[in-house]
């Protein structure tokens, strides 16, 4: 089952953290990062980028089960 990535824009600082790690699953987009796209393929990058976020605006869910950031 596809991965449903997230970032919330009023939360987003743009540090550029989930473009370092990943940089073919999120871009800086002016003053927020956003997910290249919506749906991707299960990606550990995905997860640890939930997790580094210091803004923690990268939610990654599999269906309705939220699976990043981890705890």
């Amino acid at each position: 089952m596809p991965w449903e990535v997230d970032i919330a824009p009023h939360q987003c600082l743009a540090s550029g953290s989930c473009a370092a790690i990943a940089p073919d699953l999120f871009a800086l987009d002016g003053a927020h990062a956003r997910p290249l796209n919506d749906r991707i393929e299960e990606d550990e990058r995905a997860l640890d980028a939930a997790d580094v976020c210091p803004a923690m605006a990268i939610t990654v869910r599999r269906g309705k089960d939220v699976v990043g950031p981890r705890p």
